[in-house]
């Protein structure tokens, strides 16, 4: 892995997500209406689907609340195009945004106005994707189960995942993204819940910042994160 920690604080991410859940719900409610569009709303012939909803769960969606969003984007007429973005933060930090829209004008310019007040600056197509790789990445807080840390492993390694690491509080599985639906599947069957689940963009390397462009990071992942619609942000600063 690229040796960077974005769960050094899992209590704190928690506290955060909590707070920002609503918005978290109707974010991944579009992306379950994606999906079902893409690829209908029946999960075992919809692999997409599927890892959407595994997402749903690692972000605490009530099983309710996604069945109810799969029944309404089966008759929905909203149509959401889904776009990259990619730029740069403070000193060159690499920032790639994941967006769906029905109106890519106004999407482009609320990214690009974000961009510019944070002291960064949007690019174009493919200037900072070289600098990572897609993996699957799933994420189990080592609290949430009472197998070992071998067992986990070996159980991982045998389903197909890349890569397994232990930190403080989490155990973090690589997969190549097309392995990350086996792989998974494999470890919720052994009744697994997992704090992260979902294909992303992992950096190969990493850039540190004082305290000054940390301000500037947080403020920039702040203002991209209440934009409606932004799915994802992935970025090389280390935390």
């Amino acid at each position: 892995m690229s040796g960077h920690s974005k769960w050094h604080n899992i209590q704190a991410k928690k506290g955060k997500a909590d707070a920002a859940r609503g918005k978290i719900f109707t974010k991944l409610g579009r992306e379950l209406l994606i999906a079902v569009k893409e690829g209908g709303p029946d999960p075992a012939g919809n692999s997409k689907l599927k890892n959407v909803i595994a997402k749903c769960k690692a972000a605490n969606m009530p099983n309710d609340t996604i069945n109810n969003a799969i029944k309404k984007a089966s008759t929905s007429n909203e149509n959401y195009e889904e776009i990259v973005y990619e730029g740069y933060g403070p000193n060159g930090v690499a920032v790639i945004v994941e967006a769906s829209t029905d109106n890519k004008n106004r999407t482009a310019a609320d990214v690009r106005h974000v961009f510019d007040k944070a002291g960064g600056n949007l690019g174009t197509t493919g200037c900072v994707s070289y600098m990572f790789n897609k993996k699957g990445v799933i994420v189990i807080e080592k609290e949430t189960t009472s197998m070992s840390e071998d067992d986990l492993m070996m159980l991982a390694l045998e389903a197909g995942a890349e890569d397994f690491s232990a930190e403080e509080e989490i155990y973090e599985i690589t997969t190549d993204p097309s392995d990350f639906t086996a792989v998974r599947e494999k470890l919720e069957e052994a009744g697994l819940e997992f704090l992260e689940a979902e294909v992303q963009m992992v950096p190969t390397t990493t850039v540190k910042l004082d305290e000054k462009g940390t301000e500037k990071m947080e403020r920039l992942i702040e203002r991209l994160e209440d934009l409606d619609d932004v799915a994802n942000i992935y970025h090389n600063w280390e935390e």
